[in-house]
């Protein structure tokens, strides 16, 4: 059974041509020209990959990936005419899995498409449950409990806290972490880290004296255990 894309593009010229190459890679594709089209067609659709315009009439792409992010997992990339480093940091919060600047290679989109579908696909399907004093980590129901209480975080925090929590005491730089919970070799600035790691802190700060979210000054972060 071939692969199913969405695209989300109000440009019909670039929905086409994506089209085009997916159709020719073995994907079987749906378009949609607007935020809320793209909603709908998502339910119905039930995609194995979404490409989503950021500029969109009815809803722009960061209300449609946080509406596709509420019901699933689905690998999204995001495609824009914006650069700045701000527009890919609000992406990846909201739980885009990648991020590529219009104008783009072709080329590249594919491959990182690819490399997206891998990583969702290779995802080990065991110990996704991490369970520490006053912290667990459910990735199989994307659940973060901080102290008895359920807590809102979007996916990329979860995973990010998820990789760290996977291997306590092990120090693990910016670029690391870029590579291995986003997936892809990141072209842009290493401040998504720090943004996902101080948001993370405010949830989980002082909950208890056996672990904690530490910085290595100069390398990168830790999930610390106490031993004591």
């Amino acid at each position: 059974m071939p692969k199913k894309a969405l695209v989300i593009e109000d440009d019909a010229n670039i929905a086409d041509l994506l089209r085009l190459y997916l159709e020719k890679e073995g994907f079987e594709v749906r378009l949609a020209p607007d935020g809320g089209k793209g909603i709908t067609e998502f339910e119905k659709f039930g995609p194995d990959i979404v490409l989503l315009d950021l500029m969109l009439p009815v809803m722009d792409g960061w209300a449609v990936c946080r509406e596709i992010r509420g019901m699933s997992k689905t690998p999204v990339i995001m495609l824009t005419a914006k650069g700045e480093t701000i527009d890919k940091v609000t992406g990846l919060e909201m739980g885009a899995d990648d991020y590529v600047t219009k104008p783009f290679e072709i080329k590249e989109l594919l491959a990182r498409i690819h490399a997206v579908m891998r990583r969702y696909q290779d995802e080990p399907q065991s110990e996704r449950k991490l369970i520490f004093d006053k912290l667990v980590i459910n990735m199989d129901s994307f659940e973060l409990v901080v102290d008895g209480v359920k807590t809102e975080a979007p996916p990329k925090e979860m995973e990010l806290l998820f990789h760290l929590a996977s291997t306590p005491n092990r120090v693990y730089t910016r670029n690391q972490l870029l590579d291995e919970v986003w997936g892809f070799d990141y072209f842009g600035d290493s401040r998504t880290v720090d943004v996902h790691i101080k948001r993370l802190r405010e949830k989980l700060e002082n909950v208890s004296d056996k672990w904690a979210l530490k910085t290595v000054w100069g390398v990168g972060y830790k999930f610390e255990l106490n031993e004591n």
